[in-house]
């Protein structure tokens, strides 16, 4: 499992991945917003979703994990 953690305090904008969600490296899985400046949170690696630690609305902590994701396997 990979954590996604959070790099500074902002509020979370928007949410655009639910449990279950396959994703690519690059895809955006949040929109933080901090000093009126939008924070798109892109995954590193494909895999999909295990579960999302936040919601909309919600003010995130450096070091703050908000999504799981399980990666998948090379060749797959």
């Amino acid at each position: 499992m990979i954590e996604v953690h959070c790099e500074m305090v902002a509020n979370v904008a928007a949410v655009v991945v639910e449990p279950g969600t396959v994703v690519e490296a690059g895809d955006m899985v949040l929109l933080l917003e901090s000093m009126k400046m939008e924070i798109p949170v892109l995954v590193e690696v494909a895999g999909t979703i295990v579960e999302v630690r936040v919601s909309s609305g919600d003010v995130v902590q450096e070091g703050d994990v908000l999504v799981v994701l399980l990666p998948r396997a090379e060749g797959v």
